[in-house]
């Protein structure tokens, strides 16, 4: 059969569909089913956030001291003015979009650094005890999740990830704002295509390269790879902020000197005419950036956070690209050097990570700042720590489960492989694993001393002599409560914190679920001068171990029973703690590179102005990032 007569001819009259087609980048999700193009949905995305901490450490030092009177007189103009700065844990999209409402068009400044490498590692060793020992960080399975995810289809899923953010970013900026997005030889050409599209080339300013020359690369079939690349774009080429930075010469060189006239530069001359020199010690500086890597031997600024960028080289960004005052944000803010740069130079700030890990390394970080600012007599700014909680819970609710409890129930007895219990003996009681009860508690609730109650009477009634309690938060200091609950009904209830991971679309394999941390502690009272201040003794401390390896998780299981205070990274009392209330940093220990040292008794000497019963919080973070709570009442 002769197929020639219903074949397709293309040409003039008839143009081939590729001939008209536009040069663009196009991934997989770029486009709908019916060719149109996918924007951002940030209704569905935006959400309120929790403010969890407040953290303005030097006054706060004051108010627990009882000298707060004599720091607003004497040093609260130390505070450059009443701005926070807000250091946020959850997903970056999530996030920005939830920021629109009240930064849209208010950012001067974003750098990102976000994940370019595919393959990458990203656990780490981190130091316990005295810092002569480190144990392996995985990452949080939130993590390996998201990650995993971000690369799903390779190439495509990632830029479209990188699509829906920069596209919020760009409204997220001032007209004066600029943006850097930082990356490598594996996504940058990429990277830039894809910001030439958003932002527009007309609005491209510069292709940076930072030549980190003390990079110890190995031998290969290829020049050594010593090199970065970061692209900027402005929002709009009119209105965005530069000004020129300048480095130091090698070696000063003699220069000719020069003088405008009618808008000409031209060589300056002495009065009898001979051509005037100036030696120049300084250059202006081009779009090479020669600044060494951090190294581990770096006692100063070197954290040991895989991803972490030398304050030098934010440096340049900031002062380059914004005025002092100006707004800056990194929404993947790693260690935190974007934010900790900015306070130095008198800028505000938001950060933001997904990582838990990133959050606490950023805060102790901040805080630090905080410190050593005040000490030395400079200005700083006070920071909120935000998450997206529970918003996030209810969001997953409605958007996957459709809004139903039992399914929500479903869903986690089957990733903590539980038994769904049909006919259960009490509406308390929801499956049961290895001759356990499991009761599951409400996805926007709080697991507490009430409910701990009833499910213990619940699973006395059953006949049960032990029960698993899975809930997304717990009332604090329910630990110490279940003990009673135990030696009055003579069961086990082991408190297990659901997994966010769950949460994930389309997880399939189960995350660990890993019983609380067990933390306590106790007041010191001392009377000095017929008046009464208090301090917090830790007394007991055993940490989740969420986070570590597999094949390390039984040897140091036995190592954080014997020494579980070597397990302690940071820890905080809020001398005034309300419920419902952000947790105030009162007072802070924790442990730094170079000083590995950490007290077990706060030395706040607290004071209170109205005497009665009072509540204090104390909050510790463990090496890995993961922090636990309780509180205590104390009556002055």
């Amino acid at each position: 059969m002769d197929d020639t007569k219903n074949a397709f001819h293309w040409g003039p009259t008839n143009p081939h569909p590729l001939s008209k087609m536009r040069t663009e980048l196009v991934w997989d999700g770029k486009y709908d089913e019916f060719g149109n193009r996918r924007e951002v949905d940030v209704a569905a995305c935006a959400m309120p956030m929790q403010k969890i901490e407040t953290v303005d450490e030097p006054r706060q030092r004051a108010a627990a001291a009882g000298n707060l009177e004599l720091f607003e007189r004497q040093l609260g103009g130390k505070k450059r003015d009443d701005f926070r700065n807000r250091l946020i844990w959850g997903d970056n999209k999530l996030v920005m979009a939830s920021l629109l409402k009240e930064f849209k068009g208010r950012i001067d400044l974003i750098y990102i650094d976000p994940p370019f490498d595919v393959g990458s590692d990203f656990t780490m060793n981190v130091p316990i005890g005295d810092g002569k020992e480190t144990i392996g960080k995985d990452q949080s399975t939130l993590e390996m999740v998201a990650y995993r995810d971000m690369w799903g289809k390779g190439t495509d899923s990632y830029l479209h990830m990188m699509f829906e953010r920069l596209r919020l970013m760009k409204d997220l900026l001032s007209e004066k704002g600029s943006i850097y997005v930082h990356s490598d030889w594996h996504v940058g050409h990429f990277l830039k295509t894809l910001c030439l599209e958003v932002f527009g080339e007309e609005n491209f300013i510069n292709e940076i390269t930072w030549h980190y020359y003390n990079k110890m690369a190995p031998v290969s079939r290829c020049f050594p790879r010593a090199s970065d690349r970061i692209i900027s774009f402005a929002k709009s080429r009119e209105g965005y902020v530069f000004h020129q930075q300048y480095e130091k010469r090698d070696k000063p060189v003699m220069q000719l000197k020069r003088k405008f006239i009618g808008g000409k530069a031209i060589n300056a001359r002495d009065e009898e005419g001979n051509v005037q020199y100036q030696l120049k010690e300084d250059k202006r500086l081009d779009d090479v950036w020669r600044i060494s890597m951090l190294q581990p031997a770096d006692k100063t600024e070197y954290l040991g956070y895989a991803t972490q960028k030398p304050e030098a080289l934010l440096s340049r960004v900031i002062q380059a690209s914004t005025d002092e005052g100006d707004l800056v944000a990194d929404f993947f803010c790693g260690s935190g050097t974007t934010g900790a740069v900015a306070e130095l130079l008198g800028r505000r700030w938001i950060m933001s990570d997904f990582g838990r890990f990133s959050i606490h390394t950023s805060r102790k970080r901040l805080i630090e700042r905080q410190r050593k600012l005040f000490d030395g007599g400079q200005s700083y700014r006070a920071f909120d720590v935000y998450n997206l909680g529970r918003y996030e819970r209810q969001w997953w609710q409605k958007d996957r489960l459709k809004g139903a409890e039992e399914e929500h129930r479903r869903v986690v007895l089957e990733f903590f492989k539980a038994e769904i219990l049909n006919s259960p003996p009490s509406p308390l009681l929801h499956g049961r694993k290895a001759g356990s009860f499991c009761h599951v508690d409400g996805i926007d609730g709080l697991f507490t001393r009430d409910e701990a109650r009833a499910v213990a009477e619940a699973t006395v009634q059953a006949g049960g002599r032990e029960v698993y309690c899975l809930a997304w938060e717990f009332e604090m200091e329910l630990r110490q409560h279940c003990l009673a609950l135990e030696a009055e009904f003579k069961i086990k209830m082991k408190l297990v914190p659901i997994p966010r991971e769950i949460m994930e679309k389309n997880r399939k394999s189960p995350p660990p679920f890993l019983e609380m941390a067990v933390l306590e502690a106790e007041p010191v009272v001392r009377t000095s001068g017929g008046k009464k201040s208090l301090d917090v003794k830790l007394t007991k401390f055993l940490p989740s171990l969420a986070e570590v390896p597999s094949k390390e998780l039984e040897a140091l299981k036995e190592r954080a029973v014997k020494s579980g205070f070597d397990f302690i990274d940071f820890w905080a009392v809020d001398f005034d703690w309300h419920p419902g209330k952000p947790f105030n940093h009162h007072w802070q220990d924790y442990r730094t590179r170079k000083d590995r040292s950490l007290k077990t008794v706060s030395d706040a000497g607290h004071t209170y102005e109205k005497a009665g019963k009072h509540t204090i919080c104390v909050k510790v973070v463990d090496v890995f990032g993961c922090d636990t709570s309780i509180t205590m009442e104390v009556t002055i």
